[in-house]
């Protein structure tokens, strides 16, 4: 059985008592391709060191997430466009609106989202979408950019089955996590009648642990119980559920 985290920080500084043995238990779980997204350029040495330190089972993003829009956010486009034109990458991501912390940065938040996704057309990649209390500005900007060469993943999804159709219509994945665990979630509610072709499975490790252990640092092992939850919504086997969703997952990245 082979698992795939479609989105695991495992360069954060969460990890860094123990990166290696928190990987080598993901391992052990069958835990074996890991999809790193981006933040900013202050993480871009730790990724590649990542990288270097995992080869067979480590596949990179690049992009400029939306908290990290900031006053400079022209220079830090400047750097993904930099490293698009020197390396390969799997995808662009993570991008696109985040309104929980921040409202006065939207204009340029969408600015941002709508000049990666163009990267991603232009490199034909797939992006990664970072939505938070933004859903109808996230639609707005994927409506202008709807087109057969956009296509990519609904990072955390957490909406609405009609909100998850909607994702799905522009060529979306829905990306799976910890949240389908907890009692308040909802996507549980209606998990089940969306195609599990639609599918991939990610933790957001450090962020957002799946029950047993919420609130606590979460690691790419722990994409585990988000199986089991699939398998249990699904009626099908926790074999069947990896099998479905790492395939999806290589129709996304291509890798």
């Amino acid at each position: 059985m082979i698992i795939t985290d479609t989105h695991t920080h495992l360069y954060s500084p969460a990890f860094d008592d123990d990166r290696k043995a928190m990987i080598e238990r993901a391992l052990a779980a069958n835990v074996s391709r890991f999809f790193i997204p981006a933040i900013d350029s202050t993480y871009t040495e730790a990724m590649m060191q990542l990288e270097a330190d995992f080869p067979e089972h480590v596949y990179l993003m690049t992009g400029l997430h939306p908290t990290s829009v900031k006053e400079n956010y022209k220079e830090e486009l400047s750097h993904v466009e930099d490293l698009l034109s020197k390396r390969e990458f799997v995808a662009i991501g993570e991008i696109g609106i985040d309104l929980y912390w921040d409202q006065s940065t939207l204009e340029i938040q969408k600015e941002a989202f709508k000049h990666q996704i163009k990267l991603a057309k232009k490199y034909q990649l797939p992006i990664v979408i970072h939505c938070r209390d933004a859903f109808d500005e996230i639609f707005e900007v994927l409506e202008s950019e709807k087109s057969d060469d956009l296509f990519g993943i609904f990072h955390c999804f957490t909406g609405t089955l009609e909100q998850a159709k909607r994702a799905i219509s522009y060529n979306m994945k829905l990306g799976i996590g910890g949240v389908v665990t907890f009692k308040n979630g909802g996507v549980d509610k209606f998990l089940n009648e969306i195609d599990l072709k639609h599918i991939v499975l990610e933790t957001d490790a450090p962020y957002l642990s799946p029950t047993p252990f919420r609130g606590k640092r979460n690691e790419s092992a722990y994409i585990i119980k988000v199986l089991d939850k699939l398998s249990e919504l699904y009626s099908a086997s926790p074999e069947k559920i990896a099998e479905i969703t790492t395939e999806n997952s290589k129709a996304i990245f291509k890798i």
